[in-house]
């Protein structure tokens, strides 16, 4: 079976604008292609699982959506960090359109995307972790049953419910996450 490193989008890769859907809105957080990199290395597959509630909004469309999540796959392959595959929730239960109002249990912090990967990769979720900037991917990764880091910076997202969530690692980004996951999953490496 592979292991997996689940990756959270808006926030542990590229920086937080608050529904991006254009290239110029683009902009990746320093050492994220180093850090993905680093764990192809490692034999994980990496694997985003972002919630786009944007389309249910009415922001932007599916296609949009997937431009977006195209070209940080590319632009991440030319520093050769591979995104082995995106699954993203366009769904909110204060949708204006129709088709995507509802709760699903895609939407994090539902565990639905990462089920969704298992079975497509044939992950062992108990070797795999979850990185994300909300306590919401956390909770998804707990219900999972994955690792969790929790990328913390000044601007943290949390609040009533969600606190009662704690992950098992608390990192300011994604390169200090990496280090964490490398080396809890290669301890064998650390003794030597």
């Amino acid at each position: 079976m592979t292991r997996a490193v689940f990756l959270d989008r808006d926030g542990t890769i590229i920086e937080d604008v608050g529904y991006p859907h254009e290239r110029s809105q683009i902009r990746f957080l320093p050492g994220a292609g180093e850090a993905i990199r680093q764990l192809n290395e490692y034999g994980f597959k990496v694997i985003i699982v972002t919630n786009q509630a944007g389309v249910a909004r009415g922001y932007f469309s599916e296609e949009a959506v997937k431009e977006i999540n195209k070209y940080i796959q590319d632009s991440l392959a030319e520093q050769g960090a591979v995104i082995d595959m995106v699954y993203y929730c366009p769904h909110h239960i204060d949708g204006v359109i129709e088709e995507y109002r509802k709760a699903c249990y895609c939407r994090k912090p539902n565990p639905g995307m990462i089920e969704e990967a298992v079975r497509d990769f044939d992950i062992d979720i108990g070797s795999s972790f979850l990185i994300g900037d909300h306590l919401s991917d956390v909770e998804a990764g707990v219900r999972a049953g994955c690792g969790t880091v929790l990328l913390v910076r000044e601007e943290s997202h949390t609040s009533g419910k969600e606190a009662e969530v704690v992950p098992d690692h608390i990192a300011p980004d994604l390169s200090e996450a990496v280090k964490w996951v490398v080396a809890l999953a290669s301890p064998e490496e650390e003794t030597q």
